[in-house]
């Protein structure tokens, strides 16, 4: 255990904070690609650059028409130790563009907390070390201690509900991806962050 917490800290340092992003240099980012017919990362196709597209849209709405809980504005307020909460994201990547949002705004409710980003595919020294199931699967929302970056914790890449959707469809053969993204997208929609904001700040009071 002290093997793997010393290897986090030595990937997650000063240098990789100060050059990571913000949530508007992050999103200025993919507009600025996307008028290039562009995304983050290097595999680049019709198909990535629909889903940045999607994405982007998406972000855009869940800027606009997020409600957060009371309840979790209220955990959210009760930090008084500064922490970093690191996000690891793709700009095609359709869970990040319904989640970091609403990541975003509840760090607004504290300015004890300072909301980063890095992208995965820069990063894979970093992934590899918050892996989900053994897959570099994203986003993901590493808490640290501001000053020490020790690692407290995390969370991600999605909710419990869309998590057993995505491995269910992993076990079975001839799977339409398709039909599944469909689906979680669908999930998201009807959840309207309610039971994302409740296991989101389930593992921040585990912190």
């Amino acid at each position: 255990m002290k093997n793997q917490v010393a290897t986090m800290h030595s990937v997650v340092n000063s240098t990789l904070i100060k050059n990571s992003m913000t949530y508007e240099s992050f999103r200025k980012l993919l507009d600025d690609l996307f008028a290039e017919n562009k995304t983050t990362g290097e595999k680049q196709s019709e198909a990535m650059l629909h889903y940045a597209k999607m994405n982007i849209v998406r972000m855009k709405r869940l800027d606009k028409t997020t409600k957060l809980s009371d309840h979790s504005i209220e955990v959210i307020k009760n930090i008084h130790r500064p922490m970093i909460w690191l996000s690891i994201t793709e700009g095609w990547c359709g869970d990040a563009a319904q989640i970091l949002p609403v990541v975003e705004l509840l760090t607004k409710e504290n300015k004890n907390i300072d909301h980063r980003f890095i992208l995965r595919d820069e990063h894979l020294d970093v992934i590899d070390q918050f892996l989900t199931n053994g897959a570099r699967s994203i986003p993901k929302t590493i808490f640290l201690d501001a000053e020490t970056l020790e690692v407290l914790g995390d969370w991600g890449p999605r909710p419990a509900a869309v998590q057993k959707m995505v491995m269910d469809a992993k076990h079975q053969e001839n799977v339409d991806w398709e039909v599944v993204k469909t689906d979680v997208q669908r999930w998201y929609a009807k959840d309207r962050t309610k039971q994302l904001q409740k296991e989101f700040i389930e593992a921040v009071e585990r912190i």
